[in-house]
């Protein structure tokens, strides 16, 4: 018997090891009487089909009959919803391949029993992604209700308080650096830099310069380069 072991972790989840899921496959597998062929390892969310590329090339290896066997961590790694478990389970079948998953022990598609408990599993957790969907949009519904913010802190210091702008507004006015690069210095959006620029005349120029400011009555800019 030929089987490859799968494993997921999200993007989302950055401090997550898929070592955490691999150790447990590999000696799960160990214990079989079959020939471990391959891990194959993602690092994206399960919606994500298209960064998922270990999985499409696990399941191309699947389609040409190399394999007999895929073990999983749990199902939620491999599949999104009830509809994609079923349609791959239905190709896998009709390539003589079969699924396990090593934290739900009573799913094995290679038995009748495991195979109609696969499907019950997957709708149960497309329920339960379902119902936390919810739960998240009551609560936010609930804080606008209540009149609270969502969304990230507004800023209550102006850009052109911050210690750095002098600096940042003289290398823009002398071409050193771009917008963009501005923004990231002042660790601000670069909607807000351009806001920022607004009160100063352009002039041709991609920012103000140094006297612009003084008369304005922005900070004074110092004649020392970045």
């Amino acid at each position: 018997m030929t089987i490859a072991i799968y494993a997921r972790v999200s993007t989302v989840d950055k401090d997550q090891n898929p070592e955490t899921q691999l150790r447990p496959l590999r000696e799960h597998v160990g214990g079989l009487d079959g020939e471990l062929v391959g891990e194959f390892v993602d690092r994206a969310s399960a919606d994500d089909l298209r960064g998922r590329r270990e999985w499409r090339r696990l399941l191309d290896l699947a389609m040409r009959r190399r394999l007999d066997l895929i073990v999983v961590w749990k199902l939620d790694r491999a599949f999104r919803s009830v509809a994609d478990g079923a349609t791959t389970l239905q190709a896998l079948r009709t390539a003589g391949c079969g699924i396990r998953s090593l934290q739900e022990p009573w799913i094995d598609t290679t038995t009748a029993i495991g195979e109609a408990m696969y499907h019950i599993t997957l709708a149960w957790a497309q329920l339960e992604k379902a119902q936390l969907t919810e739960r998240v949009r009551a609560g936010l519904e609930r804080a606008r209700a209540e009149g609270k913010r969502l969304g990230r802190p507004v800023r209550t210091k102006a850009v052109t308080d911050l210690p750095q702008w002098p600096k940042v507004l003289q290398a823009l006015s002398a071409g050193h650096l771009n917008r963009a690069e501005a923004a990231k210095k002042l660790g601000v959006r670069k909607a807000a830099l351009i806001a920022a620029l607004q009160p100063f005349p352009k002039g041709g120029r991609s920012s103000p310069t140094a006297a612009e400011v003084a008369e304005k009555g922005g900070r004074s800019v110092p004649k020392r380069s970045l």
